[in-house]
């Protein structure tokens, strides 16, 4: 048992073994992205009922909840992936950092943006120094930080250990986002629903936010691992394996 584990946590740091194993991963993710994503807007956007208190203005929710959710699980994994990097070395801990970097860019600026625009209505501003927002400002940072990081080191190992290290390092970031409305006097409502925890919202509201955020993870299920598998197919370029499966491509 203990020697079929190793042989497993070996192959995944497998870059071959890897692109082999997510062909069909990423076709599931894709699939699920649009479906979740098509169903899950049309149904809160739609037929939702609006709130008693905010009105239609509430909707903003189906996208603001998810994308900063989706933000804080991107950070999360990519402070394993450097731990797990920084330990055992696994050339793919990088690629996974490479690879959700932008989209963890993407999804944390576009939170700050919808919050912005969900509080302007209920706040009766467009920016409160809130412990949240801030916090998740800091987070939209870290990304930038760690992008800029990467473009400004050339040396390919220097930059893995440098940006694995700033990852980690940033996920003090990640409590202090969970738990600013906890800590201190803000603006921002505790979590609506959790796994442990009875919603505090009807059913017809928190469902269709449910399938969004399993919209949103497949969507980044999908980006990432096309993203990693690119990102392979350059730093292994000269292995004869991508040879072969590139001319096997071209020969479809």
């Amino acid at each position: 048992m203990l020697t079929a584990l190793k042989r497993l946590w070996h192959k995944l740091g497998s870059p071959r073994w890897f692109f082999a194993l997510t062909s069909f991963w990423v076709s599931l993710f894709g699939w699920a992205a649009l479906l979740f994503l098509l169903v899950g807007a049309v149904w809160g956007l739609a037929f939702a009922p609006a709130d008693y208190q905010q009105g239609n203005s509430f909707r903003i929710m189906y996208v603001h909840v998810p994308a900063a959710m989706l933000a804080q699980s991107l950070y999360i994994g990519m402070g394993v992936a450097g731990f797990i990097g920084l330990v055992w070395r696994m050339k793919l801990t990088d690629v996974f950092i490479a690879a959700s970097l932008p989209l963890g860019m993407v999804v944390t600026a576009q939170a700050l943006f919808s919050g912005s625009v969900w509080g302007r209505p209920t706040w009766g501003s467009w920016w409160e120094w809130d412990g949240r927002t801030v916090s998740t400002l800091v987070l939209f940072f870290l990304y930038v930080g760690i992008y800029a990081l990467r473009e400004a080191i050339a040396d390919m190992q220097l930059r893995a250990r440098a940006s694995a290290l700033l990852a980690m390092v940033g996920t003090v970031n990640i409590p202090i986002i969970k738990y600013s409305v906890e800590w201190w006097n803000t603006l921002h409502q505790p979590a609506s629903f959790g796994l442990t925890q009875k919603p505090a919202m009807p059913s017809e509201m928190w469902l269709p936010l449910l399938v969004m955020v399993l919209g949103f993870y497949a969507l980044a299920g999908f980006v990432v691992l096309t993203r990693m598998r690119a990102e392979i197919l350059h730093r292994e370029g000269s292995a004869r394996w991508v040879g072969e499966w590139i001319a096997g491509r071209r020969a479809i």
